[in-house]
């Protein structure tokens, strides 16, 4: 631990690449704690918060479901297709879950924790990890996982990759990658690998199985 804050992990890839496989994994065999900014991004716009709030505003009513959520389908249909409106929407949320990580760090007790932020790069928030794992695979993996897993047409998948920074851009910022092309043993032992190499100045209770 640095000045109280535990060891901070960031796992970070492409939509549909495996990074909740691998934060699985850690926190099944290594019971490492995963603070995850898609739920964060959730609590954000949480009914009568103040970012949803800012949305209808923006967007006007339909944009909300009959109960008050946020209609998720409706506003993925504008931010993945215009850059400057999920620039907005990345605006208001950001730093919202950016303070959720850091209020998060401040108050466990584990000496490794994994940040799991999709966007740690286009959100500029490799600063509050001490290293950085990317989750990657064939673009044709990854269509064929976000198309299934998703529901969505080959167009509406494609958008959403692209709306993120490329995965070899990440790939190349990263401190370890890890190759999700094959069955998911495959993956688990190379994070086995990793984990025993790179983690074993942590107390053996932090890395054993």
């Amino acid at each position: 631990m640095v000045n109280n804050l535990p060891y901070a992990l960031g796992l970070t890839g492409g939509i549909a690449t495996g990074k909740s496989t691998v934060a699985d994994y850690l926190a099944e065999v290594y019971g490492w704690p995963i603070l995850d900014a898609d739920l964060y991004a959730r609590e954000a716009v949480q009914p009568g918060s103040v970012i949803l709030e800012a949305i209808a505003q923006r967007y006007g009513p339909s944009f909300l479901n009959p109960d008050g959520t946020l209609n998720r389908p409706q506003l993925g249909d504008i931010i993945f297709n215009t850059p400057q409106e999920r620039k907005w929407l990345e605006d208001q949320i950001h730093p919202f879950v950016r303070g959720r990580f850091e209020q998060e760090m401040r108050t466990g007790e584990s000496p490794v924790v994994v940040l799991v932020i999709p966007l740690l790069f286009e959100a500029q928030m490799t600063d509050l990890v001490q290293e950085i794992w990317v989750v990657s695979c064939s673009l044709e993996q990854q269509l064929a996982r976000l198309q299934a897993r998703n529901q969505l047409s080959l167009e509406a998948a494609q958008a959403r990759i692209a709306s993120q920074m490329p995965l070899e851009s990440k790939t190349a910022l990263a401190d370890v990658v890890l190759e999700n092309n094959g069955p998911r043993e495959h993956l688990q032992q190379e994070v086995d690998r990793i984990v025993s190499t790179r983690f074993h100045k942590f107390p053996q209770s932090c890395t054993s199985r």
